[in-house]
């Protein structure tokens, strides 16, 4: 899975110079989490939600007239944006775009193509990309597997399992970093309880399941 199939393209940019309060309502009326600072045609820094309520809530706590009136009027996006933001390439894969976010504690990446700026990829990308292999629009049922260990063969084995059982499979990931690995399966199966003690008598534990009913069909 590629960063440009799942960003936000042709993102909306800002200059440094413009108010911090104007930023502010553009993150808020276009729900947007981060905006590209750009000057030149070349990234200058990040914007983040984040940053503005921040900022605007220590304006408030101070409850200074004066500092609300420097909030709104004079305070601009160069004085609180992220100079030189960590960022993604559109060919990068997802999986790279995670482990750099979880490495350095990012939220969001504006997304390059070279030295252009073509992109941003949130957290807001990243649940969607979860709820696609979850199948969460689709009612997939599933199961989540004890740990095992992936020699060769073993997944191979828990699909022959499943769909001797009736199930439809979906979906078949595992999860985790050790050796012996949690295995997501997803399926649609007519009959969850068959599945789940196919499963088991093969020797893979069930620790988890959830069952949803597909849509019916309109006549």
């Amino acid at each position: 899975m590629m960063v440009r199939n799942w960003m936000q393209a042709n993102p909306m940019t800002i200059s440094s110079d413009l108010l911090v309060s104007e930023a502010k309502r553009l993150l808020s009326e276009n729900n947007l989490h981060a905006l590209p600072v750009v000057e030149g045609g070349r990234l200058r820094g990040l914007v983040t939600r984040a940053n503005v309520l921040r900022t605007g809530h220590f304006m408030l706590r101070t409850q200074n007239p004066a500092e609300f009136d420097y909030f709104v009027t004079r305070l601009k996006v160069k004085d609180i944006m992220v100079r030189n933001p960590a960022t993604v390439q559109a060919a990068d894969t997802m999986e790279h775009c995670l482990l750099k976010g979880r490495e350095l504690g990012v939220a969001q990446f504006p997304v390059m193509q070279g030295e252009q700026v073509v992109g941003v990829i949130s957290a807001n990308e990243i649940f969607q990309l979860a709820a696609h292999c979850l199948g969460a629009g689709e009612r997939r049922s599933g199961v989540t597997l004890a740990p095992v260990t992936l020699g060769p063969g073993v997944l191979g084995r828990i699909v022959q399992v499943a769909e001797a059982a009736g199930a439809v499979l979906q979906a078949l990931y595992p999860v985790g970093r050790d050796d012996a690995q949690k295995v997501i399966v997803r399926f649609h199966a007519p009959d969850m309880g068959a599945v789940i003690s196919a499963l088991e008598a093969a020797g893979f534990p069930v620790i988890e399941s959830v069952e949803m009913q597909r849509p019916a069909l309109a006549a």
